[in-house]
C-alpha cells in the first residue's frame, strides 16, 4: 500500500486536478490511497464564512456565493458535460452546508469552525474523484471522518488510535484506488473534527501506520525538503535524504514542508517521501 497526499497549492485549480493525472500515469496508482486538502485558498475562503456566520454578519452569503463559484468554475472547466453527476453531488454538498447554517443551534465557535470548514476537503475530494473516474483511473470516495476517531477537542483533535486503526482497517481493500479527505476526523458523537492546520499531512501518516504501508509521498509545488527557504535565500539545495531526527529538528523551527505531528507515527514504520 501507498499513500499519496496532495495539498491545497497541489489542486489548487483545474489545471492542477489534471496534473494530478499526470502524476499518477507516471508513478502508478495500483494499492493506493489519495489525501486531499481543500482547493487552492478554500480553506481560508471558509475561515471568512465561519466568522460572518458566527458574528451575524450581512456579507455571509456573499463570502458562501464566492465559495460556490470558486467550486463551479472548476467544475465547468474538467466536466464539458453539465449533465454530468458532479454537478449534483456539488450542489447537495452546498445544500448540506446551508442546512447546518439554518439549523444550528450551538453557541461554540470552535464546534461550529469544524462543521463548517471540512467543506473544503469534502468538494476538493468529491470532484477528484468524479475527474479520475471521468479519466479512466476507477476508485472510491471515502469518507474519512467515520474512520479517523478522536476526542471532541475541536479544531485540535487528538486522534484515538485504536479505533482509528481499527476502523481503517476495515474500511480499506488494498486493491482499490481510494479518494479521501486530509484533516478531518470525527468524535463519539459523529460531528465533524479537525487535526490542526495543515492536519492533511498528519492524515496521510495516520493512513500510513495504520495500514502499515511501504511508502508515504507528500506531493508539494515546491521539488522538496530544501536547506533553507528559497523565498529569503538564493542557491537552496535540495536534501535528497534526511534522518527523522533532522525532519524533527527542522519542523519544531517552523520548516513549512512538513507538518510537526506527521513525523511522529511515520518515524515507527521508517517512511516517508516529500
Amino acid at each position: 500500500m501507498q499513500v499519496f497526499k496532495f495539498g491545497g497549492a497541489s489542486v489548487k485549480n483545474a489545471n492542477s486536478v489534471r496534473n494530478l493525472v499526470t502524476v499518477l500515469e507516471k508513478t502508478g496508482h495500483n494499492n493506493t490511497i489519495i489525501i486531499t486538502s481543500a482547493m487552492g485558498k478554500m480553506t481560508n475562503a471558509l475561515e471568512d464564512v465561519v466568522a460572518k456566520y458566527f458574528n451575524k454578519n450581512n456579507d455571509l452569503m456573499d463570502s458562501l456565493g464566492k465559495v460556490e463559484q470558486f467550486h463551479k468554475l472548476i467544475l465547468i472547466d474538467l466536466f464539458v458535460n453539465k449533465s454530468h453527476s458532479i454537478f449534483k453531488e456539488v450542489d447537495l454538498l452546498f445544500d448540506d452546508l446551508n442546512i447546518f447554517l439554518k439549523t444550528n443551534k450551538s453557541p461554540d465557535y470552535n464546534f461550529i469552525y469544524d462543521q463548517i470548514i471540512g467543506f473544503g476537503e469534502l468538494l476538493s475530494t468529491t470532484i477528484i474523484s468524479a475527474f479520475l473516474n471521468k479519466k479512466g483511473f476507477k476508485n472510491e470516495w471515502l469518507d474519512v471522518r467515520p474512520l479517523v476517531k478522536t476526542d471532541n477537542y475541536y479544531r485540535c483533535a487528538n486522534v484515538d488510535w485504536e479505533a482509528t486503526q481499527k476502523a481503517i482497517n476495515n474500511a480499506v481493500n488494498k486493491e482499490v484506488l481510494y479518494i479521501t479527505q486530509g484533516f478531518l476526523g470525527s468524535d463519539a458523537n459523529n460531528f465533524t473534527t479537525t487535526l490542526g492546520r495543515e492536519g492533511s499531512d498528519y492524515t496521510a501518516a495516520i493512513f500510513g501506520y495504520c495500514l502499515n504501508a511501504k511508502t508515504v509521498t507528500i506531493w508539494k509545488d515546491v521539488p522538496g525538503v530544501l536547506n533553507a527557504d528559497p523565498r529569503y535565500f538564493n542557491d537552496t539545495q535540495l536534501l535528497e535524504n534526511i534522518s527523522y531526527t533532522e525532519a524533527i529538528e527542522l519542523a519544531f523551527y517552523g520548516a513549512s514542508v512538513i507538518h510537526p505531528k506527521t513525523l511522529r507515527p511515520l518515524q515507527k514504520l521508517s517512511l516517508i517521501h516529500i
